[in-house]
């Protein structure tokens, strides 16, 4: 199946991840970052997002600042320490893939085909190099990791809704058990060099949603698997 990669705007109104807000530690009130000073900070989270899924959250600065074209000067201001860096390329990778499926539903012509192009999308952004960062040091209560959680679950939900209620995805799993299949299938293991697998992630992933095509041909052990099952497992 084709997947398109035209971005559109999202057809409902949310709360992205604001790329243009301060960094940690600056007060409410401050002028907003110039337009150079907002794409600094893309290119970090971009650059750490795919450093963390080579080599964890331990990469080093120097090389996060080096990849994203950036002095470690630059990169310091945005994000004084690991724990803000860490913090913000996981709400960044999670309004990615909320903005995925949204235009998923948006665009496609049934809801099994915008499924299926979300699926493909989200695991281009690397979404299971969340789950290594999710430690025991991580704040899982943090009001803005909330609320990026909180925008996930609907907008997958809303994408499986609209393929269960058109008969085309199978009613015995939810969201959760989309979510553990990207992070299963779509995460190589930090510094094992395997980031040429792209190849194969797809060709897998493809493989899982025909098999959430309805009508099911088989009964699955246990019940549906929802986001709030996968928090409470991380916590």
């Amino acid at each position: 199946m084709k997947r398109s990669t035209t971005a559109a705007a999202p057809t409902a109104p949310r709360v992205p991840v604001d790329l243009a807000a301060p960094a940690p530690g600056r007060g409410d009130g401050l002028p907003r970052p110039r337009a150079d000073a907002v794409r600094n900070r893309e290119r970090i989270l971009a650059a750490a997002r795919e450093l963390f899924v080579e080599f964890g959250s331990a990469a080093p600065f120097d090389e996060v600042a080096r990849r994203a074209g950036v002095g470690n000067a630059t990169l310091y201001r945005h994000f004084p320490d690991r724990a803000a860096l860490v913090h913000h390329v996981v709400l960044y990778v999670m309004d990615r893939v909320v903005l995925h499926a949204e235009e998923a539903l948006a665009e496609e012509p049934d809801a099994f085909a915008a499924l299926c192009r979300f699926t493909h999308a989200a695991a281009d952004e690397r979404f299971g190099a969340l789950c290594p960062m999710l430690s025991a040091d991580f704040d899982h209560d943090h009001p803005e990791l909330h609320a990026a959680r909180g925008a996930l679950a609907v907008a997958i939900e809303n994408l499986l809704a609209a393929g269960q209620g058109g008969g085309l995805v199978r009613t015995d799993i939810g969201a959760g058990d989309l979510m553990i299949a990207l992070s299963q299938l779509g995460r190589p293991l930090p510094g094992t060099g395997c980031m040429d697998a792209d190849r194969f992630v797809h060709r897998h992933l493809q493989v899982f949603l025909d098999g959430l095509r309805a009508p099911a041909r088989s009964e699955l052990s246990g019940g549906a698997t929802t986001l709030e099952d996968l928090r409470r497992t991380a916590m």
